[in-house]
């Protein structure tokens, strides 16, 4: 998976369902995408937190990508944010506990570097076991299936999983049928749980909306659903 900001239940049920899990880092970048922005609740309200990157060709890799600082310390906006959304829920200091060291006096220029950091910490806090490798570490070669099937071999994997959405195109490609690897998709779906001032329940936020409601403990288990 592409490594993206904060990112909601479903991308930490994939991370919770893997023995090694794969930051796709050297494929291209898009601006408009959940590489750079996510979103939370704010008094019941949905608001988009989107970090500010340096100009990029239609060709850069995500690897490849800096954040840019020149409208401000964003960090310190983000965190003030994710403060006045969450500092009253139910495990709002938790959350806030373990997201601290990453924005206070964080000063990594990688959209991709930090992105995982991000990652990994969550998922050492709710326990996950999967080892992290970024895909520009295992230096293999291809587009789509291609590349996918050149990371399976590199890794001796046996199995494959991939989310809904690349159903399409991993059948179109006969990724299943060209090898040993056996291709599964992830079959999560959300449940609803409370949220702070908000009555109809709003889906696929970010994980920290998850913990800040619910707790470490609970969204652990919540991830962590069969797939």
């Amino acid at each position: 998976m592409q490594p993206a900001y904060l990112p909601w239940s479903g991308y930490f049920n994939l991370i919770a369902s893997v023995e090694i899990f794969v930051f796709l880092d050297n494929v291209q970048f898009e601006r408009q995408s959940w590489q750079t922005r996510n979103r939370i609740l704010i008094d019941g309200k949905e608001h988009t937190l989107v970090v500010p990157v340096q100009r990029a060709t239609l060709t850069t890799q995500i690897k490849d990508v800096q954040i840019s600082n020149e409208r401000g310390d964003w960090r310190r906006a983000h965190w003030l944010t994710l403060r006045s959304a969450y500092g009253k829920t139910p495990y709002g200091s938790q959350l806030l506990t373990l997201l601290e060291p990453l924005y206070v006096g964080e000063e990594e220029t990688s959209i991709s570097v930090w992105n995982q950091a991000i990652i990994t910490r969550l998922a050492e806090a709710l326990n996950l076991s999967a080892r992290f490798l970024p895909a520009s570490k295992l230096d293999c070669p291809g587009e789509r299936s291609e590349r996918l099937r050149a990371l399976c071999q590199a890794l001796g994997a046996n199995t494959y999983l991939s989310p809904r959405g690349s159903a399409e195109y991993l059948e179109a490609d006969g990724f299943a049928l060209q090898d040993r690897v056996k291709l599964e998709f992830q079959s999560f779906n959300p449940r609803p749980y409370p949220q702070y001032r908000r009555m109809q329940f709003s889906s696929h936020l970010s994980l920290v909306d998850l913990i800040a409601n619910t707790g470490l403990d609970y969204a652990r288990v919540y991830v962590s659903n069969p797939i």
